[in-house]
């Protein structure tokens, strides 16, 4: 499903965003191949070849070995040979991981189920140094969980709310979860992005994508700028945002958003957000729903707007936004 793998971050890194529309269709006999594993080869660290692996095992890849078995280090045989992660990659029920939320910059949280009824998690840290990483529970739909750290095999006992516990750079937490207690998932209000008491300007413009979509694209890349208006921001604060958008802008080579584009996203004008949207599809008539972010600056009452664009690059079409009721 991918161009080739080669020895280094980026690669995964752009495989990563080039899995993000597909995991919903795998099932048994219908897997995604996200290419052999470069574990065991000196282009990343074993912190990276870890997350590397990890996330090929929950995303029910095959896993091909791409090293030279005979002069392998012992660090990287140990990865390949993880029990827990080879029984979640040969698990039954045979579901993919899944993108729940992505912090850009700091953190992805995928997750998924296994056939026992428990959900495998793997929270992926995007930053270049160790630190302390916090992963909450919340955004899985869950408010506590028993927990297994799937490298070493240990219980973390019961996680309430969140898990917090030090990360490598560009390192991951491998979670086994069960005994899940969920909470209802959001509901929200919606705003279309070609409603006419939107503003559109620096050449953004709408485009009907089908009978029942109209997107607005050529937004970015200098002066591109879509605004919502008149968006109910309840009792204001901090909100969570779900984007439905299109993009594209699949590549076959590294960049600095590989398989994404980048928006910057702000509220009632105050400081942008940057936000990481990764590819919907191959086509620009695929649309991917329900993207979140969390965003402040929230006002009371239904005066607010929510404003996108990017100085340097495009960002994605936009079909809608949805604000948490």
């Amino acid at each position: 499903m991918s161009n080739d793998i080669a020895d280094g971050w980026d690669h995964v890194v752009r495989i990563i965003n080039e899995v993000v529309p597909i995991t919903g269709f795998v099932k048994p006999q219908n897997f995604a191949d996200l290419d052999m594993l470069e574990v065991g080869n000196s282009g990343m660290t074993i912190e990276e070849q870890k997350t590397h692996f990890a996330f090929w095992a929950a995303a029910k890849s095959p896993l091909l070995i791409g090293t030279k078995l005979a002069s392998i280090s012992t660090n990287a045989l140990a990865i390949l040979k993880n029990p827990r992660l080879l029984a979640v990659n040969q698990d039954s029920l045979g579901k993919s991981i899944g993108l729940q939320r992505r912090y850009a910059g700091d953190k992805d949280i995928w997750s998924g189920p296994l056939s026992d009824g428990s959900t495998v998690v793997i929270v992926i840290n995007w930053q270049n140094s160790a630190r302390s990483l916090t992963f909450n529970l919340a955004d899985i739909g869950a408010s506590s969980a028993n927990a297994v750290d799937l490298w070493t095999g240990s219980s973390l006992g019961k996680l309430t709310g969140s898990y917090t516990a030090n990360i490598a750079a560009h390192g991951s937490f491998a979670l086994k979860l069960s005994s899940v207690q969920t909470i209802a998932a959001p509901t929200f209000t919606y705003y279309n992005a070609a409603a006419s008491s939107n503003t559109l300007s620096g050449g953004a413009n709408t485009r009907v994508v089908n009978s029942t979509a109209t997107i607005v694209g050529n937004v970015g890349n200098g002066a591109g700028t879509l605004k919502f208006n008149n968006i109910d921001g309840g009792a204001g604060g901090t909100k969570l945002v779900a984007f439905d958008y299109i993009n594209a802008d699949w590549t076959m080579s590294n960049t600095a958003c590989s398989n994404c584009r980048n928006a910057y996203v702000s509220v009632n004008g105050g400081t942008a957000v940057q936000v990481q949207f990764p590819i919907s599809g191959m086509t620009w008539n695929i649309l991917y729903s329900g993207f979140k972010v969390s965003l402040s600056g929230f006002q009371t009452g239904k005066s607010n707007t929510i404003t996108i664009t990017n100085p340097s690059a495009y960002t994605p079409d936009f079909y809608r936004v949805g604000i948490a009721n």
